[in-house]
C-alpha cells in the first residue's frame, strides 16, 4: 500500500503514529528490558488464562479498597500495550504479590530492581502513548502538530546524569530509530502545515536555520497561487496614466516594502491558545488573509496518521462477518455510519 501510495501523483503522507510505535519496539529490544518484561507476561497470563486465579485476585484488590480490574497483556501490534501492562501491575503490586503468595505458586516474582526498572519504562513511555494518542485523533487538526509532537519526544529522551545504563541505551535506539524513520516523513508538507497553524507559527519546533526558508517557500507559493495579472493593453499603457507612477514611487522612502505583505501581515497576528482551533480561526480571519486561508485549508485538513482510517476498518470487519457477508455495499455503508454516530453520541 506505501509502494502504491508514492506511486500515484498525490503527496504521500506516511502514518507517524506508527513510526513512533515501531522506534519503542525496537528500542525495547535494544535496551535490555526484555527479561523483566518476559517476566511480566508470564504473571499476567497467570491471571488472564486462569478464572479462578483472576477471581482471587479481585477478591484480594477489593479487600484493599482497590478497583476490580483484570490485567493487561501487551501485544507487539497493539500500540501502548506495553506501558498499559506495567502500569497495571504497578499499581496491584500488592494484590499481585499476596494473590501468588497465597496460591504458592511457583512464577518467578519480579524482584525490587525489577519494579523500579519498570517503573523508570512507565515514565519513558508516557510521552510516547501521549503523542501517538495526540496524532491518531479525527476530530480535529493534527497535520501541524507533528513536528512540534516529534520536537517533544526528543527532549524527553535527553540522556540525563542521573538515568542508567539501560535508560541511555533505549534513549539513545530511540532517537537514533525515530531519526532514520523521519527521513521518509513528508518534511516539505509538515513544515507549511505547522506555519499556517496559528498555535505553532512560531516554529520553534524547527531549527533557527530552517525558518526562513519555510516563510520564503510559504511566499512563494502565495504568488504563486495568486499571481499579478496584468491590466495593461496590447499597445502600451496610455501615457497620461504613465505619469501616475511617479506619484506613487516611494524609491526616495528611507522605509523599503516588504515583498510578502501577506506573509508578515500573519506572522505579525498573535499566536492562539492550544486548545483553540486553528480552522475556526481562519474562518474568522479569511477576509484579512485571503491568499493565504486557501493554503492553510489544503494543507491542515491532511491526517497525520492512517489510525482514523483502521479505526474504519475495524468497525466494517465487525460488522461484515461469515454469517453476515451477504451484506449489500449501501447497507454496509449506513450500518458503519450508524455505528460511528451512535458512538459519539
Amino acid at each position: 500500500m506505501t509502494a502504491a501510495a508514492r506511486i500515484l501523483p498525490y503527496e504521500h503522507m506516511p502514518c507517524t503514529a506508527h513510526i513512533i510505535q515501531r522506534s519503542i519496539t525496537v528500542s525495547l529490544a535494544n535496551s535490555g528490558f526484555d527479561s523483566v518484561l518476559a517476566k511480566c507476561r508470564k504473571i499476567v497470563g497467570h491471571f488472564k488464562h486462569s478464572p479462578a486465579n483472576l477471581a482471587e485476585l479481585n477478591a484480594d484488590q477489593k479487600a484493599r479498597g482497590q478497583k476490580e480490574e483484570p490485567l493487561t497483556q501487551d501485544v507487539s501490534t497493539r500500540w501502548n500495550s506495553t506501558l498499559e501492562m506495567i502500569q497495571h501491575m504497578k499499581r496491584d503490586q500488592a494484590p499481585i504479590n499476596a494473590t501468588l503468595d497465597h496460591q504458592q505458586d511457583k512464577l518467578v516474582m519480579l524482584k525490587q530492581a525489577e519494579w523500579d526498572k519498570i517503573q523508570r519504562l512507565g515514565v519513558l513511555l508516557e510521552p510516547c502513548r501521549y503523542v501517538t494518542e495526540l496524532l491518531g485523533g479525527e476530530a480535529y487538526v493534527s497535520c501541524s502538530m507533528v513536528l512540534p509532537a516529534l520536537c517533544h519526544l526528543l527532549k524527553n529522551m535527553e540522556v540525563s546524569e542521573e538515568d542508567p545504563a539501560y535508560i541511555v541505551k533505549f534513549k539513545d535506539k530511540f532517537k537514533d530509530d525515530l531519526a532514520s524513520r523521519q527521513e521518509h516523513l513528508n518534511h516539505a508538507w509538515l513544515k507549511i502545515a505547522t506555519a499556517l497553524d496559528p498555535r505553532f507559527k512560531d516554529l520553534k519546533s524547527l531549527p533557527k536555520t530552517e525558518r526562513d526558508e519555510v516563510w520564503t517557500t510559504l511566499g512563494a507559493m502565495v504568488r504563486e497561487k495568486s499571481p499579478r495579472r496584468s491590466q495593461t493593453s496590447e499597445n502600451g499603457p496610455p501615457k497620461k496614466k504613465m505619469t501616475l507612477l511617479l506619484l506613487g514611487s516611494d524609491s526616495e522612502s528611507e522605509e523599503e516594502v516588504q515583498p510578502d505583505r501577506a506573509i508578515h501581515r500573519y506572522r505579525a497576528e498573535p499566536t492562539i491558545d492550544m486548545t483553540d482551533c486553528p480552522l475556526q480561526w481562519w474562518s474568522s480571519h479569511v477576509g484579512a488573509h485571503e491568499e493565504l486561508a486557501q493554503l492553510a485549508l489544503q494543507y491542515l485538513a491532511a491526517p497525520t496518521s492512517s489510525v482514523p482510517c483502521e479505526r474504519l476498518f475495524s468497525v466494517a470487519g465487525h460488522i461484515v462477518n461469515k454469517k453476515r457477508a451477504a451484506l449489500l455495499s449501501e447497507n454496509l455503508n449506513k450500518l458503519v455510519c450508524l455505528s460511528n454516530w451512535l458512538g459519539e453520541e
